[in-house]
């Protein structure tokens, strides 16, 4: 089924997602993106700068919360514009469970163009580890 503008409302939940960041994760995204910053893999370093432990790179996290939205509109391309703010870490442990981000997204306006803005939200424990997550998608009328 494709998506419509006219079966969307304010309000809507999109379908969530609960996914899991292990260490393994963070260096092959440290490899792949190149950002090899030691708070990212060495445990020893990140504790000495004053962190918890390992911690998931901000850009991964981003990268995955977007999830939520090319999931539920079946196209990544539909994504005009995507922004957000890291407002705390996600720490990752050296455990084969690793650490179980919860990603949901709500619409939050639809507009005459045919876009929607779509407010975005990640959760590690209890804890918000983005703030103003936003994505507008283009939607078929």
């Amino acid at each position: 089924m494709t998506l419509k503008i006219a079966n969307l409302s304010v309000g809507m939940d999109l379908p969530g997602l609960d996914l899991t960041f292990t260490r393994a994760d963070l260096v092959a995204y440290a490899h792949a993106s190149g950002d090899l910053n030691p708070i990212h893999q060495d445990e020893a370093f990140a504790k000495s700068v004053g962190l918890p432990d390992v911690i998931a790179h901000g850009m991964l996290t981003m990268g995955r919360a977007i999830q939520v939205v090319t999931n539920w509109v079946g196209d990544p391309t539909a994504v005009i514009e995507y922004s957000v703010r890291m407002t705390r870490p996600v720490v990752v442990p050296d455990t084969a469970e690793g650490s179980v981000v919860s990603f949901t997204g709500k619409v939050a306006q639809i507009n005459d163009d045919g876009t929607v803005q779509v407010e975005l939200g990640a959760v590690f424990g209890d804890v918000k580890v983005l703030g103003l997550a936003k994505a507008t998608v283009r939607i078929a009328q």
